[in-house]
């Protein structure tokens, strides 16, 4: 199977999963639980990877060590539960700082940037009842053309600002 076939692959799979929660629509709550976090993900990629949804173990060039993976993931999804109930920041600079940390802790062997986006997507629209973002005009997976703008922007997140990846979101 070529790259190509594997990316057309994987984009109906996510698909698949978009129309599963479109049908099985979760609470906030649900969504920012580890059991949300890893449904989302096996929904997105079950008939790609037989490992879809579960933490890595191994790890990468970026990402949290592997041994952090529940407890910073469950720190976020407190933090997040708090920006909410707080209103701590505005709803889709809360949807991509939650995403940027979610892609930061890499809970996934592969497909942690859409995984990223697409619970960003969800979050916005089920906390806040907003359109899902644009994401550079290309839903879940970045075109070419726009993955430097969005490396850029992912990497000026990491030095605190959010704007340009909050920008990139809304594109």
């Amino acid at each position: 199977m070529s790259h190509e076939d594997l990316d057309r692959f994987e984009q109906v799979n996510i698909q698949h999963a978009r129309l599963w929660y479109s049908n099985n629509a979760r609470s906030v709550d649900w969504l920012l639980s580890r059991e949300g976090v890893r449904t989302v993900h096996k929904r997105m990629f079950e008939e790609v990877w037989a490992w879809a949804g579960t933490y890595r173990t191994t790890g990468k060039n970026i990402g949290v060590d592997p041994a952090r993976i529940q407890v910073d993931l469950e720190t976020l999804l407190g933090d997040t539960r708090f920006w909410i109930e707080n209103e701590s920041y505005p709803p889709q600079e809360l949807a991509v700082r939650f995403k940027h940390r979610l892609v930061f802790v890499h809970c996934f062997p592969n497909g942690n940037g859409r995984h990223a986006r697409y619970m960003a997507d969800l979050l916005i629209s089920t906390a806040y009842k907003l359109p899902m973002f644009g994401w550079g005009g290309d839903v879940l997976g970045i075109d070419p053309e726009s993955r430097e703008r969005y490396i850029t922007a992912l990497r000026t997140a990491d030095k605190g600002d959010i704007g340009p990846l909050l920008a990139f979101a809304l594109s």
